[in-house]
């Protein structure tokens, strides 16, 4: 298999990972009947927990490759701005943000992959790309704009917690491509999650999770969904992204937010939520963006010689 064909087949794969995680943060939360399990807080704390766990054997084998202060920063911002944070943020906002919304909102962050390569890391911006991420966010819109079976109860503090996620994904993005290129995607994931781990266990006990387990008779079905999320959802999708960014590139890895959507609506679907024409529409313009941000050039290269 290709490099090329390896980087779209984990990215599709991801991207199915990424866009069920949403229903599973909403599974870990409520019930079936909209009851609530474990808190927002508690949710994302136990996904960091039980992903650093499963984690840790690999994370302390290659502690010794962690080199300088310098290296330590970087990882740091991978673990915390790439894992951490967002986790908290996610499930913050699905208390009042429905699942595909969410999906929706975090394709945001190709935008800012894109932006802070620019102003931060010296990365340059082809017109193709550019055009790409435009063209790709305009398909979002309508995709948000279009869904009837999107709800939205909250303040705007929870569409806020998401972008600032997405920020901080694309911060992260960017840290590994152009500052972590000496550690393999193993690596990286193991060392970002090592450093989140004495914070998320000593959040299991601050934030009296185990009283959860003691009280709600619910608790282990909300465990389940968010074990699922914390290993599937989180520790192995996580290695799959980083690897795919150092195959690739970091525009073309935060292109699988592009995805996510589409998979969040389908599942939607699947729940008993309705999917318009409009949705359907969009979902083609968010992946010509996505095809014209990573290969216009190739394209444009290719018709130019016909």
């Amino acid at each position: 298999m290709s490099k090329n064909l390896k980087s779209w087949v984990l990215l599709l794969i991801l991207a199915c990972i990424w866009g069920s995680s949403f229903m599973l943060m909403k599974k870990g939360m409520f019930t079936e009947n909209g009851e609530k399990i474990f808190s927002a807080l508690q949710v994302g704390n136990l996904r960091m927990l039980i992903a650093s766990a499963i984690l840790l054997p690999l994370s302390l084998y290659n502690l010794k490759k962690i080199k300088n202060k310098k290296q330590l920063l970087y990882l740091c911002i991978v673990g915390f701005c790439g894992n951490f944070f967002p986790a908290f943020l996610f499930t913050y906002a699905e208390t009042e943000v429905s699942s595909g919304f969410a999906g929706m909102l975090n394709s945001f962050t190709p935008i800012f992959t894109l932006v802070l390569g620019f102003l931060l890391f010296s990365n340059s911006m082809t017109k193709f790309q550019v055009l790409g991420t435009v063209i790709g966010t305009i398909g979002i819109y309508f995709l948000i704009t279009s869904g009837k079976n999107v709800s939205f109860k909250g303040d705007w503090s929870h569409i806020f917690s998401i972008i600032l996620a997405t920020f901080l994904y694309g911060l992260s993005l960017n840290t590994i491509k152009y500052k972590l290129q000496e550690l393999s995607a193993a690596e990286i994931t193991s060392l970002g999650f090592l450093l989140v781990f004495l914070p998320s266990l000593f959040g299991f006990f601050f934030l009296n999770t185990a009283t959860v387990f003691l009280e709600s008779s619910e608790a282990m079905n909300g465990f389940y969904a968010i074990a699922i999320l914390a290993i599937i959802g989180t520790a192995l999708a996580v290695f799959l992204f980083n690897g795919i960014i150092r195959v690739s590139s970091a525009l073309f890895a935060s292109g699988v937010t592009y995805f996510i959507p589409i998979v969040a609506v389908i599942i939607g679907f699947y729940y008993g939520e309705t999917i318009s024409n409009w949705q359907i529409l969009a979902m083609f313009i968010v992946l010509i963006g996505v095809v014209l941000a990573n290969y216009g050039a190739k394209l444009f290269s290719r018709s130019k010689k016909t």
